[in-house]
């Protein structure tokens, strides 16, 4: 693999976007690899979106190109726990030794969201250490894990564990079993993705799992579910549970507002207005979801929000620069 094989000069002069400076933290890898073993789940669990099993890192880069991305973050959501420990940790340390490899083949344009086999907390624990050591900026997990949610007492070990390090978490949704097939007509990626993401939150929040690992940096996929448009409603539940509210010494909205968020899906101006309400300009970062969503169109409708300069500089690329330092260019 030898670069991307595109004149940037050129295209600089052809678009403004082919030189800009921009950042997305949320984009997939698919290892080769994996889609030889599980090519059927992942088609499953991606209907109506096939170009997802033709990925390849070339296709990253024309796509980071044509929309002015210097850089990436990969991260895989797909599914590595199939009920076997072994397994699990073995395709773990596959996706990431495959993506440091994409991250070192091309340097400054990938990064790495390590992969863990969770719900091995103990695997997961190992990983972590092993693949920040390598040079990942952070962790993925998913917003459940067998219906638990990542405030559980299952998972406070492999918090306390990143906590002590000070990692980036980077949260990407799953479908819950209780509620993926409520209202069939609709892929959960649509509609059940965002509650899921909201429902973990706030299991972080009320457990006082936010409160208690001050270190760990969040960053919440796709806006925070639908957390700008319930987290009023979902802090005023300390007032009722005055036992959960001493789980949060500067209250429920304070913790809320700590956390920070992409915009994969959320670029339109209903959702980011409301985001960008609740969050503030300095904790939102770009992010595309790329396979599944190209870059250049969600840039062009973020900037279609009519930004002012420095909100849209710091979504572009400077939260991401801030947070995580080895992204500066």
């Amino acid at each position: 693999m030898s670069g991307s094989g595109h004149d940037h000069e050129d295209a600089s002069k052809r678009d403004p976007l082919a030189s800009a400076d921009i950042i997305d933290v949320h984009h997939h890898v698919l290892p080769p690899a994996y889609l030889e073993h599980h090519r059927d789940a992942v088609a499953k669990g991606a209907p109506g979106f096939q170009q997802v099993l033709q990925w390849s890192p070339e296709k990253s880069l024309v796509d980071m190109d044509a929309g002015g991305v210097r850089a990436a973050v990969l991260s895989m959501p797909s599914p590595i726990w199939f009920g076997d420990v072994v397994r699990a940790r073995a395709l773990a340390r596959m996706a990431n030794d495959y993506s440091r490899r994409l991250a070192s083949e091309y340097p400054g344009r990938f990064h790495v969201f390590a992969t863990l086999p969770m719900p091995d907390i103990e695997g997961s624990i190992a990983e972590a250490d092993h693949a920040l050591s390598s040079g990942a900026l952070g962790v993925l997990l998913l917003s459940n894990y067998e219906d638990s949610y990542l405030g559980d007492v299952r998972f406070r070990p492999l918090l306390e564990a990143l906590d002590r390090r000070g990692v980036t978490v980077y949260v990407h949704p799953t479908h819950s079993r209780c509620c993926s097939q409520l209202v069939p007509q609709v892929a959960p990626a649509f509609l059940e993705f965002p509650f899921d993401t909201t429902r973990t939150i706030a299991s972080l929040l009320y457990t006082g799992s936010l409160s208690l690992f001050r270190k760990i940096t969040w960053i919440f996929s796709h806006g925070g579910g639908t957390l700008p448009y319930l987290a009023d409603r979902l802090s005023q539940w300390a007032k009722a549970r005055t036992d959960l509210a001493a789980l949060l010494p500067d209250g429920p909205m304070a913790e809320l507002q700590r956390l920070n968020f992409d915009t994969a899906s959320v670029t339109n101006r209903y959702a980011l207005q409301s985001l960008l309400a609740f969050a503030g300009a300095e904790h939102v970062l770009f992010g595309t979801d790329f396979p599944f969503v190209s870059a250049r169109p969600q840039i062009a409708e973020l900037m279609q929000n009519r930004l002012d300069h420095a909100a849209a500089e710091a979504i572009r690329h400077a939260n991401a620069e801030r947070l995580m330092p080895p992204l500066r260019g």
